[in-house]
């Protein structure tokens, strides 16, 4: 993440990875850091020192799992996909990010 574009909260750059997979499907890392900076219009740029560790630690806890093909340019790249334990913390971590985040709203309107 571009500490001059915005600094992510813990746990946040999982998130939005883990929905990016869940909304597109198998994508490799490269990818992946592309689609969060187009959605967030610039706002969110992931470096590879950020974005690799994160899809490792992923991998890990078993919410995404991931195979090597060929990409779009010929070259072997890792895809990542989400899985069903996944999907599931996803759930759980959008209900929880709305749930702050809608508190913060609260906080900011009225202080």
């Amino acid at each position: 993440m571009d500490a001059a574009k915005a600094d992510l909260l813990q746990g946040t750059l999982d998130l939005l990875i883990l929905k990016t997979l869940d909304t597109l499907g198998s994508m490799h890392g490269y990818g992946i850091a592309q689609r969060i900076q187009q959605i967030s219009r610039e706002v969110f740029r992931v470096n590879q020192g950020s974005l690799y560790p994160a899809l490792h630690r992923l991998e890990q806890q078993g919410w995404i799992a991931s195979d090597w093909r060929d990409s779009e340019n010929n070259r072997r790249a890792k895809y990542y996909r989400l899985t069903a334990t996944g999907r599931k913390h996803l759930a759980a971590e959008e209900r929880n990010w709305e749930r702050v985040a809608a508190a913060v709203a609260r906080i900011l309107q009225t202080a």
